[in-house]
């Protein structure tokens, strides 16, 4: 694919207009499974389909302000394309702005259903052809809160009370002001047909799981009230007592007390049956500060991915538990993008580092983040960092202006924007960078084809999404077909 040029078709197919103005919201095309139609958001507030062809059209456009929206920012297909998962911010009473996710037919582009998505950078994800995750969020304190992870329906037209439309998944805590974010599914089913070709020769990865292994969580687990406060008494005397630790900051004593409290009310992983078919949750979180320096993996078990179960209000008493996490990689910089591979094996991760040994004293404060993006390998499987990082794009926004830029990986290539630009292709086998697509603004995002790797279509701030070809497709596209002979022209060639 190097030297990848823009698809040689009419202008309104290689060059795909939206219009600029607003915050950054990183808009993003999605392209369908059979890879012939993708849609894209964007800042004015639509949701457009188009139709994947050598000249590529409009099929639909959905304006989302008549719901008070005030930008799409992401969309997703179901597996069978029947569907369309589209989100965005959702401005609410007193102006707070939170998110909304929106399902749409693809059958009629009719508007199915509508579920409230907080903060609106969990994005959503499809966990089955039927069922979305979204998130909430609910303060605690100053710099603690709680996300939860919901099932939902998408089709939310049921005749009985007594059937739900929506059951919670995971309650996790956040410490130090950070939130769950970015959430996307891996099918575990599929990774033991790596796509990935890896050195032989080459030292073992970095292991950057942080998780627990679940020993010894059993006791902790138990809703044993009493345990929990003595057990609090003796490390809060210590914290409250200014003139043994005068120094102490507000925000320090309420992380510390925070942790304390979870340990009693945090329930272990469950454990998968031998030969179950779970999937992997996984999301941006943190533990030292705001900034995304984590990623998060919590393994969604086959009885959980329906919204069976009690009717909503029933089973309270699980309610005061958190969800402990699976595992934790931990990349000592802040997350900017993430995407899976096609066998669903390897993550691949965007991150701008901190400086090397680093501290973070204040939550609110985190460390200054490099302008080179490192995009990082890691095997779901092993949990260990598979491949030496890429780098050639940049980025140069500080923390507090940091955002999301979306990458995407085929069988061969891994692409990514950057704040340089342009976008860039990478063979992702040996590492080398193949390709730089020029746009005029911040490229956002990138997407394949999932039916063809040598199609690329980026997005861009300077309001363009553009189709990028290789040159051998070009040819192909390009080149003559040959012309039947008419029928009578060759009954007169075999009369001689």
């Amino acid at each position: 694919m190097a030297g990848c040029v823009p698809g040689r078709v009419p202008v309104e197919g290689a060059v795909l207009p939206l219009l600029p103005g607003g915050p950054r919201c990183a808009p993003t095309p999605s392209f369908s499974h059979s890879g012939c139609q993708f849609a894209s958001c964007s800042k004015d507030c639509t949701v457009k389909i188009w139709n994947n062809d050598l000249t590529i059209s409009l099929l639909h456009s959905a304006d989302m302000r008549p719901y008070n929206w005030s930008y799409t920012q992401f969309s997703q297909f179901n597996q069978d394309d029947s569907l369309l998962l589209a989100s965005g911010v959702f401005l609410g009473p007193h102006n707070s702005s939170s998110g909304e996710i929106a399902v749409i037919s693809l059958d009629n582009f009719a508007l199915l259903s509508r579920v409230r998505n907080k903060p609106y950078d969990v994005f959503g994800c499809w966990l089955t052809e039927t069922s979305l995750i979204s998130g909430n969020l609910h303060r605690i304190g100053d710099i603690t809160s709680c996300s939860v992870l919901w099932l939902n329906n998408a089709f939310q037209d049921v005749e009985s009370e007594n059937v739900n439309v929506v059951k919670r998944l995971f309650k996790i805590q956040n410490l130090n002001a950070s939130t769950i974010r970015t959430v996307m599914v891996a099918d575990c089913g599929r990774f033991d047909s790596p796509d990935l070709l890896l050195d032989a020769g080459a030292p073992p990865g970095r292991i950057f799981d942080l998780g627990s292994d679940g020993e010894g969580d059993e006791e902790a687990a138990g809703p044993v009230l009493v345990r929990a406060k003595e057990g609090l008494r003796r490390p809060l005397d210590g914290l409250l007592d200014t003139r043994a630790q005068p120094q102490l900051a507000e925000r320090a004593l309420e992380t510390k007390v925070a942790e304390l409290l979870a340990q009693g009310r945090t329930k272990p992983p469950e454990r998968s049956a031998a030969g179950a078919q779970s999937k992997l949750l996984i999301f941006t979180t943190g533990c030292l500060t705001y900034s995304p320096h984590q990623i998060g993996i919590k393994q969604i078990l086959p009885h959980q991915m329906t919204t069976a179960g009690p009717v909503l209000g029933e089973g309270r008493g699980s309610d005061a538990f958190f969800d402990a996490l699976d595992h934790v990689i931990d990349v000592h910089g802040h997350i900017i993008g993430m995407g899976l591979s096609p066998d669903n094996r390897y993550l691949y991760v965007n991150s701008r580092a901190w400086p090397s040994g680093s501290v973070v004293a204040d939550p609110m404060q985190p460390p200054p983040i490099a302008e080179e993006i490192d995009l990082l390998v890691f095997d779901l499987k092993t949990m260990r960092e598979v491949k030496r990082a890429l780098r050639a794009h940049r980025a140069y926004t500080p923390n507090d202006e940091c955002f999301f830029i979306f990458l995407d990986v085929s069988r061969d290539f891994v692409a990514s924007g950057a704040e340089d630009r342009h976008g860039y292709i990478w063979d992702r086998h040996y590492n080398i960078c193949l390709a730089k697509l020029r746009h005029q603004d911040v490229v956002n995002s990138v997407v394949f084809s999932p039916q063809e790797q040598e199609l690329l279509l980026t997005a861009s701030d300077d309001a363009t999404i553009k189709a990028w070809r290789s040159p051998r497709t070009v040819r192909i596209h390009q080149a003559p077909r040959p012309r039947p002979r008419p029928f009578f022209s060759w009954f007169a060639s075999q009369r001689r």
